[in-house]
C-alpha cells in the first residue's frame, strides 16, 4: 500500500520501518508547520528561533535568565544562542547585564520593546495556529500531543 507520505516525496520504494516513515513523516509535518510560520516572524523582522528565545523570557519575567538556561528551554537548538541575543539586543529587544554575585554570568531579561512585539504578534500568530492545526480538532489535538508527548520520552 502506497501512503500519502510516499505520494508527497514521490517515493515509489516502501520506508525500510514504520518508524523511518514516522520520523520522516513527523519531519515534513515539522517543516511544514514552520513554513506557515514564516511569514509573520519576517513582516517583524524576526527568525522563529528569535521569536523562541523572547517568548522564554517573557515567561522567566523580571529576573531573566542566564544564556544556559535560555539554551536549555528552546523549542529547536541554536549552535550561536550568542550572536543571536546579540540581535535582539541590538534591536532594542532584550537587555544582558552581569550578574552583581558572579560576573561570568551574564543574564539576559525582555523589555518592554520585546514585550510590546510578542503582544502584536499574538493575534497574527494565533490565527496560524488555528488554520494549521484547528481541522483536526481538539480531541485529535490532545491525541496529537499525548503522542508526541510519548516520542520525546526516549528511553535511555
Amino acid at each position: 500500500m502506497v501512503r500519502r507520505l510516499q505520494d508527497e516525496l514521490k517515493q515509489t520504494r516502501p520506508f525500510r520501518s514504520i518508524e523511518e516513515e514516522v520520523l520522516v513523516g513527523v519531519a515534513r509535518t515539522a517543516d511544514a508547520l514552520e513554513r506557515g510560520f514564516v511569514g509573520v516572524f519576517k513582516a517583524a523582522g524576526l527568525t522563529g528561533t528569535q521569536y523562541n528565545v523572547l517568548r522564554i523570557l517573557r515567561g522567566a519575567g523580571a529576573p531573566g535568565l542566564p544564556c544556559g538556561e535560555i539554551a536549555d528551554r528552546m523549542v529547536t537548538r541554536d549552535p550561536d544562542l550568542t550572536r543571536l541575543l546579540d540581535r535582539l539586543e541590538k534591536r532594542r529587544l532584550v537587555s544582558r547585564a552581569r550578574d552583581g554575585a558572579d560576573r561570568r554570568v551574564v543574564t539576559t531579561r525582555i523589555t518592554q520593546p520585546g514585550l510590546a512585539l510578542l503582544e502584536e504578534l499574538a493575534g497574527p500568530l494565533a490565527e496560524v495556529q488555528k488554520r494549521l492545526l484547528g481541522h483536526m480538532g481538539e480531541k485529535r489535538l490532545h491525541a496529537l500531543a499525548e503522542l508526541l508527548d510519548e516520542a520525546r520520552s526516549i528511553p535511555d
